[in-house]
């Protein structure tokens, strides 16, 4: 592998509340390369979109308090002045947030938002040229009849064009790095393979480094190198995603491949699903955090194990179970598949 355009360090964001202090992110650390997608999966407020966003400055607030480094090409990020964030942001590192609707401005025509984009980082750049360029990038993604579409509100356009324009906005930068937070979520199953295919092609085309953010593990094993998985703002497993889909080390991994449906399998009565619901990160449990959901839980973990090579076949595929290899095995098969156990 290429050596690390963006590198994120024991990254850790924590938010000052009523409640008290609310730890997002715990520790986070990961190297992306170019070319590399790496999906970074959990559940809902696991803290995968606030390490993106953290890395980009858009955490910042009188009641954040952020540690660690994320630097780009040796040129720290975390420490950057607003000023030089904003020269960062859209032209070396690109977001295409969750919902296209709420990020595009109603009241302006999209081709307009994505002029507007390139010329506020190419101020040679005149607007005649800006438009030209900007429906390429429709173009390019797949939009049919840019030149028309181009002048079109985005309510006009359907959920899967307003996430192709989104993409076009990102890309229309030529930026470095894309961080794409559940692009697909809100569409249907055909428009999301469409835009799942789009990010592939455009990845490879532009040796893009990609971090998609995701809670469907189906949709990462369309397009990903490399998965982290995250519960209650720690990283509990990492490694590439044969590994992770193949020979999972952490329970909630498995609780995660185990409520996947199956196309290869008989339909079960009742998908496996995962007890509980995730700890409040105001009071989390002493040691292993996802332990009051976990079937296979002990006394060793009221201790919190560190993110090491415990029973993966390679150096770069670490979790946090206390688990021996051997009971790893036997405990995830659950009726001929990988999945949790029904707690006790």
């Amino acid at each position: 592998m290429s050596e690390a355009l963006l590198a994120v360090r024991d990254l850790r964001v924590e938010f000052v509340t009523e409640g008290g202090p609310l730890r997002a992110v715990d520790g986070v650390s990961f190297d992306l390369s170019p070319g590399e997608v790496l999906a970074i999966v959990g559940e809902s407020g696991s803290g995968k979109s606030v390490t993106a966003q953290t890395i980009l400055g858009l955490t910042r607030s009188p009641n954040a308090r952020i540690e660690g480094t994320a630097s780009l090409r040796g040129e720290e990020l975390l420490a950057a002045s607003e000023a030089e964030l904003r020269k960062v942001r859209g032209d070396r590192i690109a977001m295409v947030f969750q919902d296209p609707l709420t990020s595009l401005n109603p009241v302006r025509r999209v081709g307009d938002q994505i002029v507007e984009a390139i010329r506020a980082h190419r101020e040679r750049i005149g607007r005649g040229e800006a438009r030209g360029l900007t429906v390429e990038m429709l173009d390019s993604v797949g939009i049919p009849q840019p030149e028309r579409r181009i002048d079109d509100y985005p309510h006009e356009l359907s959920g899967g064009m307003r996430q192709r324009a989104m993409i076009a906005m990102a890309l229309a930068l030529d930026p470095e790095v894309l961080i794409a937070d559940e692009p697909t979520t809100a569409l249907d199953v055909t428009i999301q393979a469409q835009i799942l295919d789009l990010l592939r092609r455009l990845n490879r085309e532009r040796d893009l480094a990609t971090v998609l953010i995701s809670h469907d593990l189906g949709v990462v094993a369309e397009i990903a190198d490399r998965v982290l998985v995250m519960y209650a703002g720690r990283v509990v497993e990492e490694g590439a995603l044969d590994e992770i889909f193949y020979d999972p080390q952490h329970p909630y991994t498995w609780g995660l491949l185990g409520s996947l449906t199956r196309l290869d399998r008989e339909r079960p009565e009742r998908l496996p699903q995962i007890r509980g619901a995730p700890p409040s990160l105001l009071d989390l449990p002493a040691g292993c955090a996802f332990r009051p959901r976990c079937p296979h839980a002990f006394g060793r973990c009221t201790e919190l194990p560190a993110l090491e090579t415990r029973g993966g076949e390679t150096a770069g595929h670490r979790d946090r179970c206390w688990l021996t290899p051997g009971e790893k095995r036997e405990s995830r098969a659950v009726g001929g598949r990988i999945a949790l156990e029904e707690a006790r």
